[in-house]
């Protein structure tokens, strides 16, 4: 029904619809290419596997149950989300040297993205509200980050980031696509289907330069204030090991708003610089698929307390491995004796 409408407004304003696009991400890459699609891949399945890992560390260590390690589980998501997302769409057109997309599923695509990078930003600034109320408030931050708290913030997080991406993405829908249909990208993002359609786009982009700006510069805003006050804080700690304990616990969460926040502006923070070239795609890669794998790889090395609970669960694992082969090695005899038993009674019988 929806579609039937959009493609009714378009003809009524005498315009031809383009209901597919072409993806042509990166072309000539020759003898690279299958090199190319390998690495991808393979930073693709390690990325998978390292977010799911920590969603499963999180929710069956019990050391791990905390409020820091209940957002980085969320936060674990949103990564999965986004490589689901982009990355398999890349390897496709790399393998095709350029693929087709309809409009549905690409809009789809982007709606996902929108999401999943949202979400994130939410994300990451309730766990610097978290570290902020640990460091700055850390008789009262039991009583205030307590359940009840951390799933009103979640619940927000996704709650808002999932109802702005599907405005966006209605809004784009219903734009109408009648120039040239080729897409110089891997994926379906915002700035180049607005490029493409020959709508008025002004209430889109003010729109989404409004959503832009709340859902990416406020939070940013607020996690470098609760940065300023948790350094203040730190500093005029009485001891060097309670400094360094209290940053340390702040490192891993710094690190990964570093790497996303600079990679987020990097790609969109110069909208003039357009969305044709190799170093918008490059860079484009890099937050798609780079930044997801980060963020368990620093949680990995920096947190004493995933790594502990990782070799408690291959301690686990191994346990359980040696305790199957002495059953079924016990077993094996078991029923061999029995044998052996039964034929020398028929011997002797």
């Amino acid at each position: 029904m929806i579609s039937q409408l959009h493609n009714l407004k378009c003809n009524l304003w005498n315009k031809t619809m383009s209901e597919e696009f072409l993806l042509l991400g990166y072309q000539n890459l020759g003898a690279f290419k299958n090199l190319i699609f390998c690495l991808i891949l393979g930073i693709f399945l390690m990325t998978v596997a390292g977010n799911f890992l920590i969603i499963g560390l999180v929710s069956t260590s019990s050391q791990l149950h905390s409020p820091m390690y209940f957002f980085l589980g969320h936060l674990a998501t949103t990564d999965i989300l986004v490589s689901i997302c982009i990355v398999p769409s890349l390897l496709n057109v790399l393998k095709k040297d350029g693929s087709n997309i309809s409009l549905g599923p690409c809009i789809f695509q982007l709606f996902l993205f929108c999401v999943s990078e949202t979400v994130e930003c939410f994300i990451l600034t309730v766990m610097s509200y978290d570290r902020y109320v640990a460091i700055c408030c850390p008789l009262r931050y039991r009583s205030i980050m307590n359940n009840r708290l951390q799933h009103h913030l979640v619940f927000w997080s996704w709650f808002l980031g999932t109802m702005s991406s599907i405005n966006l993405a209605a809004q784009i829908y219903m734009l109408c696509y009648c120039k040239a249909n080729i897409i110089d990208h891997f994926f379906c993002d915002t700035v180049v289907l607005l490029e493409l359609s020959c709508s008025n786009t002004f209430a889109v982009k003010v729109q989404d330069l409004i959503v832009s700006v709340t859902v990416t510069l406020l939070p940013f805003a607020f996690i470098f204030l609760t940065y300023v006050c948790i350094f203040v804080t730190i500093i005029h700690s009485p001891t060097p090991t309670g400094r360094q304990k209290a940053f340390s616990t702040c490192t891993s969460h710094l690190l990964v708003v570093t790497a996303f926040y600079g990679s987020l502006f990097s790609v969109y923070g110069s909208p003039s610089s357009g969305y044709s070239t190799n170093l918008n795609k490059s860079l484009s890669l890099i937050f798609t698929l780079i930044t997801p794998l980060f963020n368990p790889v620093v949680y990995s090395l920096q947190s004493q307390e995933i790594r502990c609970a990782f070799g408690k669960q291959i301690r686990k694992l191994l346990f359980s491995f040696q305790m199957f082969l002495l059953r079924f090695l016990a077993e094996l005899v078991t029923t061999r004796v029995t044998k052996k038993k039964k034929y020398i009674v028929t011997k002797v019988t």
